[in-house]
């Protein structure tokens, strides 16, 4: 299998470990990713505000990039609102023709053209569509039978693109999860957003949401999610949420490939574990205990 690969700007800075982790998981399952030449930003959740032409103009360009580099492969995002920014120039040029013809008129400037004939997709779609669950199952070499594992999946790589997953009860990690030896922690949160930039804008509102889920996953050993921001969110501030609520929160939020790439055999320096900010004492025990063969 192979990919045309599309990190985007978080998985350069602030979500390296996403980057590092997905690349060497995908390397242990055999699948090729090549990475997108001359990528830019995809103009995030701030392009809008400024130019809804713009908004669409720079994730259009990665994908004429990818157009161009002739790989008869689909592009593998690993960042939800990376994907959801592709996702919808894929989705509005089918239907809006004018739309198609400025965002053309743009990309000419750079002697590109988007044509449209190629498929962007989330990371956790090709590990749920393409990759067979028993593949991830045979290269599991450490079974994480004593940890039960709370799914996040947040709001961008499932709404409002319904792709491969349902967004009020999705459960395409459920397999993998169950897959590493683990148990996957029954809640109803998963598809519930994190605040998001409500963080930066109203803060107050942003907690209680960060709160809600980090109380609802309160007898999970880790949340497993695969968008920056929410990692971000759920972990960067579970002291504030914790002062919110009276209470303690110290949970692990680890990249769906962190965990795997653990459960087949990567060190924690392989997944870039030392990145992330809430690793207690006691989970790292529990990734040390000897599992059964």
């Amino acid at each position: 299998m192979k990919y045309i690969y599309y990190p985007g700007c978080s998985l350069e800075g602030t979500a390296a470990e996403y980057n590092i982790s997905t690349t060497a998981l995908m390397a242990a399952l055999g699948v090729e990713l090549t990475e997108l030449d001359d990528w830019v930003c995809c103009g995030a959740t701030a392009a809008e505000g400024i130019s809804h032409l713009l908004s669409f103009a720079l994730p259009a360009r990665n994908i004429a990039a990818a157009e161009k580099m002739k790989a008869n492969c689909d592009i593998l995002v690993p960042c939800s609102a990376c994907y959801l920014n592709l996702k919808k120039v894929e989705a509005e040029i089918r239907d809006d023709p004018d739309l198609f013809k400025k965002i053309n008129q743009v990309l000419a400037e750079e002697d590109l053209s988007l044509k449209g004939n190629i498929k962007t997709r989330h990371l956790l779609d090709v590990l749920v569509t393409d990759i067979p669950v028993g593949d991830i199952a045979s290269k599991v070499t450490r079974p994480f039978e004593n940890l039960s594992i709370a799914p996040y999946y947040g709001c961008q790589c499932l709404r409002p693109y319904t792709a491969f997953d349902d967004p009020e009860d999705p459960h395409s990690m459920d397999g993998i999860i169950e897959a590493l030896g683990a148990s996957v922690h029954e809640w109803d949160m998963g598809g519930k957003c994190c605040g998001a930039s409500l963080m930066s804008t109203a803060p107050e509102a942003g907690i209680e949401l960060v709160a809600a889920l980090l109380e609802a996953a309160r007898g999970a050993d880790a949340v497993v999610t695969v968008c920056p921001m929410c990692q971000m969110n759920l972990e960067a501030y579970q002291r504030r949420a914790s002062k919110k609520r009276n209470t303690r929160f110290e949970m692990p939020v680890l990249y769906l490939p962190q965990l795997m790439g653990l459960a087949m055999g990567l060190t924690e320096h392989d997944v870039r574990l030392d990145l992330n900010l809430c690793v207690p004492d006691s989970f790292r025990e529990k990734l040390k205990t000897p599992q059964p063969a």
